[in-house]
């Protein structure tokens, strides 16, 4: 930022108020128009780099381009005495992601007025030909009247290869990050649809879908795990809500709303009553057995939307039914006593066998043998083996005689639990690993000088003793505490030292290091030819920075 603290003898710069991975953002009075304003300014150490400039040129032009009343505008673009800036609308207000951490799950009318809102700017940026590539809570500000304002289009042109290597940036994005982008292809418009899904999940559960300790394992996760279920984390979410976000992040980019305009029809009748009793959405993989059809499908389209049904009466219950019906028709007293009734009073029946059913179907199962399900007083607790929603035991026991209308009381199954690993003696990166499966489990970290272990050695564990069953796809909490590391200064001088040289200073130092030999595509012969090459351009942690070497930890080098 200029030393004089104003840019272009016109906006007087005051206070920092936020940063991403390649700017500051600080708050500002624009002295002509006498209003505040918001400027972006690329960082000093980028201010020589052209293919930062470029990048930083390039999401300008994007931002500039689009008109919307959810889209932050941008009043001015410019350089003065070396620093590039954007001028853009001043949004009081916090973040989504400030929303969501204070308040956890938001209200399901809340999260939709503001996916609306979303979704309704994204499609705009689409009908623009712009995709925004870093759709997340963190880019959203939401005001004190309820509207939003969504930032940074463009963001990722400007970002490049930078967002994928970059540590302090790729974890804020990665958990939004659409599989097919994760393999590597290029974005889509369904790519920000699948953004849109995650934010939408995150406002209705306060939590993201998946997480991990690295963002190469979240990716991995995006591609291949089944999302958790919502419904198990809020039960308050309205069916067509689910369906909503189950379409928006399908695997399969094929199997997602066309458009964000299809979304936004969607989610106008959502909350509508006439949808409350809506069907489960499932997105199942549909192996293609007719050549004929196969032909008929797009290549993408992997996976065919089902809906579960209800399971049909069980032919065996049918088929009693009309044996009973024939023999009482017929005085066919043998065959009732063939059947173990004969002999019994007739107020008299017999608990069925309610184990493995459903709630539903066991209450229509009681019901066809003249007894009623309690359903106001269900126990539930986790298993080893019994998937949740299914009854594992009934009270009176199965086979009892009962007295019709009778009232029987089930336990349920509340999920299949998991049992906490004893971690102590373990590394604290192999730990973390480890409870990174489950994707509800918030780890808790905290050091303690020890002498007689190893650094990075977990001393003990709290909140979850070693054995405990909890449930994984609900929160869950765990403390791991571990023998302190030492500490270790970025020596000055870094930046601007040949990569081998950098490299060898900082292995010295039992550093361990990462190399980004960054990106120059779109860059002309002569742009590419002015870069300063084999030499660090930036280091992350910064120089003079105070850094701790673990496990999993690097320095990362960047460089042309």
């Amino acid at each position: 930022m200029p030393s004089n603290n104003r840019i272009a003898n016109r906006y007087e710069v005051y206070q920092h108020i936020g940063q991403g991975g390649m700017a500051d953002v600080f708050l500002a009075t624009d002295t002509i128009l006498n209003r505040r304003v918001a400027i972006k300014i690329l960082r000093s150490e980028l201010s020589t780099d052209a293919v930062a400039v470029l990048r930083f040129e390039r999401e300008a032009q994007a931002a500039t381009a689009l008109s919307h009343p959810n889209i932050v505008e941008i009043y001015d673009v410019g350089e003065y005495k070396g620093h590039h800036f954007i001028v853009m609308e001043y949004c009081p207000g916090k973040t989504l992601k400030q929303m969501i951490k204070e308040r956890g799950a938001l209200l399901k009318e809340e999260a939709v007025d503001i996916i609306r809102q979303l979704a309704s700017a994204t499609a705009e940026a689409h009908r623009r030909g712009i995709i925004h590539r870093d759709i997340k809570p963190q880019n959203v500000i939401v005001k004190a009247d309820g509207s939003v304002k969504m930032l940074d289009f463009g963001i990722a042109l400007a970002k490049g290869s930078m967002q994928l290597t970059q540590a302090n940036n790729v974890m804020g994005s990665v958990h939004y990050l659409a599989p097919e982008l994760a393999h590597g292809k290029p974005a889509t418009p369904q790519s920000d649809i699948y953004a849109l899904g995650i934010v939408l999940f995150e406002m209705l559960t306060g939590d993201v879908p998946f997480k991990a300790e690295s963002a190469v394992q979240v990716a991995l996760m995006q591609m291949r795990n089944e999302f958790p279920d919502m419904l198990s984390i809020n039960p308050m979410i309205p069916q067509p809500l689910v369906n909503i976000v189950s379409r928006a992040t399908a695997k399969d980019p094929g199997m997602r709303y066309r458009s964000c305009d299809a979304m936004l029809s969607d989610l106008k009748t959502c909350l509508y009553p006439e949808r409350a009793d809506e069907t489960p959405l499932h997105l199942e993989m549909q192996p293609v057995t007719d050549k004929a059809e196969a032909g008929k499908a797009p290549a993408s389209n992997m996976y065919a939307a089902v809906v579960k049904k209800r399971k049909p009466r069980r032919l065996a219950v049918i088929l009693l039914t009309i044996v009973l019906g024939i023999l009482l028709m017929l005085g066919g007293w043998m065959g009732l006593k063939a059947l173990g009734i004969a002999g019994k009073k007739n107020t008299d029946v017999i608990v069925p066998n309610l184990i493995g059913q459903t709630l539903a179907d066991a209450k229509n199962t009681a019901t066809e043998n003249n007894l009623v399900l309690d359903t106001s007083n269900v126990a539930y607790v986790l298993t080893t083996d019994v998937e949740k929603g299914r009854i594992i035991s009934v009270s009176p026991e199965v086979g009892s005689s009962l007295e019709r209308g009778s009232r029987l009381q089930v336990t349920v199954s509340s999920g299949i639990g998991a049992k906490v690993k004893d971690y102590t003696g373990m590394k604290l990166a192999d730990a973390k690993r480890d409870l990174s499966q489950y994707s509800f489990m918030k780890v808790e970290v905290q050091e303690e000088s020890r002498e007689d272990v190893d650094p990075g050695t977990i001393v003990r564990q709290e909140l979850l003793a070693p054995g405990e069953m909890f449930n994984p796809n609900t929160s869950s909490s765990i403390r791991l505490i571990y023998a302190s590391y030492p500490e270790i200064t970025i020596p000055q001088g870094i930046v601007g030292m040949p990569i081998e040289d950098a490299v060898k200073e900082l292995e010295d130092l039992k550093v361990q290091v990462l190399t980004s030999n960054l990106d120059t595509a779109g860059l002309s012969d002569n742009e590419i030819a002015n870069l300063k090459t084999g030499v660090v351009i930036s280091v992350d942690p910064q120089e003079g920075d105070t850094y701790t070497q673990q496990e999993d930890n690097y320095v990362i080098l960047y460089y042309y």
